[in-house]
């Protein structure tokens, strides 16, 4: 969509500017392919150089996309990067046959700030490669921001900028070589309109004057740190709540575990090894033997049969383990009880929850912002159950992660609030 000479080397072809409001979709142009060509798959490190000057070379922010092969592999690496910046155009970086050495690429995106859709979900696998943003603009966030109803790439591009974005590869197994023309295509349009909607939502956001909550929100995604390892994820296992004993929890525990080591060793992804309706079942019915085992439902497969050993040495060990080794029958945390129980553990804690939520909906309405982006749900429900003791709410918001403009708007709100009692 910006003239300019394409890291491919071809010329970008300007689209006609489509005149488009948040209150009626224009008439919607379909996007078939890029404007100036599909860029070929960037493999080798000369190929590389040339993408990297190009990047380098062009004007004003750049817009960055990645696939994963997520649901397919156990890792969750970059298997595509895509590009695209004014004056240079778009490039399609395949980091496979380059050993994930990027380099030069890392060098030339050190400075503009990156357009990315729902970054958080990038960001992690371009850090992988080493590439990290200096600054940030979050087209998904961006939106909710601005109160529009639909956030996905398709539909705010088609209501923002009336094109026609067809969507259908996102959740393809990207790790597939060659990959396919119409996969690349997908791919090389979703950088195509990123610059453009930008635009269109900063224009937005600084009207309804929120734009210096947006970057805050930026800065925080783009700051923020790995998330800290799930003290026990085998409890994420779909269908635990019919496990309630110890002794079969401890199966669903050796069983994922078993699963996991292979998936990380075979790079599949756990629910390809096996699924957790599998894991839950054998729990439960507990077979004696790898042969009544391999009898179970899914285990009845060839390639399961041949793993009936090794998934029944997982049972076994959960059948050995002492008692004092088992697994409580609820997850441990650190956090406030489940919001179910708060009536009668603390009927204050449940009042004080409930006049907070009804005060959070009402700044929801007035700002037309979502709840959930008002406050973290997690940070509303902690100090709602241990509300300050020093009285210091905008303390206690800003320590449990809360930007400077949810602590100014929500502080007064919130600390009637926390007054509540019950009755």
């Amino acid at each position: 969509m910006n003239p300019g000479t394409g890291a491919a080397g071809g010329t970008d072809t300007t689209r006609p500017p489509v005149s488009a409001t948040p209150d009626g979709s224009p008439d919607q142009v379909p996007l078939l392919r890029p404007a100036d060509g599909l860029p070929p798959v960037t493999e080798t490190p000369d190929d590389l150089a040339r993408v990297a000057a190009a990047i380098a070379g062009g004007s004003g922010p750049v817009a960055v996309d990645a696939e994963r092969a997520s649901g397919f592999r156990y890792s969750q690496r970059a298997y595509l990067v895509q590009l695209r910046r004014a004056g240079a155009g778009s490039a399609l970086v395949d980091p496979i046959p380059l050993r994930g050495e990027l380099g030069p690429l890392a060098a030339a995106l050190d400075g503009p700030e990156w357009v990315l859709h729902a970054a958080s979900q990038d960001l992690p696998c371009l850090a992988e490669l080493e590439l990290r943003p200096a600054s940030l603009f979050d087209t998904e966030l961006a939106g909710r921001l601005a109160g529009l109803p639909r956030v996905g790439l398709g539909p705010m591009v088609e209501n923002l900028l009336g094109l026609g974005l067809e969507k259908g590869h996102g959740a393809a197994d990207w790790s597939r070589r060659p990959l396919p023309e119409d996969w690349l295509v997908y791919a090389a349009l979703d950088v195509e309109v990123l610059i453009d909607l930008r635009d269109v939502l900063t224009r937005m956001l600084d009207e309804q004057g929120k734009l210096e909550w947006a970057r805050q929100e930026f800065e925080a995604v783009r700051t923020a740190p790995p998330p800290a390892p799930r003290a026990e994820p085998w409890r994420r296992t779909s269908g635990i709540h019919k496990v309630r004993r110890p002794r079969p929890l401890a199966a669903v525990r050796e069983l994922w575990l078993a699963r996991d080591a292979l998936a990380a060793e075979r790079d599949i992804a756990p629910g390809r090894v096996l699924p957790d309706a599998a894991i839950v079942d054998a729990a439960v019915r507990n077979p004696d033997s790898p042969q009544a085992l391999a009898e179970l439902p899914v285990f009845r497969g060839r390639s399961q049969r041949r793993l009936a050993r090794y998934w029944f040495d997982a049972l076994r060990r959960a059948a050995e383990l002492p008692e004092s080794e088992l697994p409580r029958g609820a997850a441990t945390t650190d956090g406030p009880p489940p919001v179910s129980r708060w009536a009668d553990r603390d009927p204050d804690a449940a009042a004080r929850l409930d006049a907070a939520r009804a005060a959070l909906s009402t700044v929801s309405e007035q700002h037309d912002v979502p709840v959930e982006n008002l406050l973290q749900p997690d940070l509303l429900r902690r100090v709602c159950w241990t509300p300050p003791t020093d009285g210091d709410l905008p303390a206690a918001l800003r320590a449990g992660g809360a930007r400077p403009w949810q602590v100014e708007l929500l502080t007064p709100v919130l600390e009637p609030a926390l007054a509540t009692r019950a009755g």
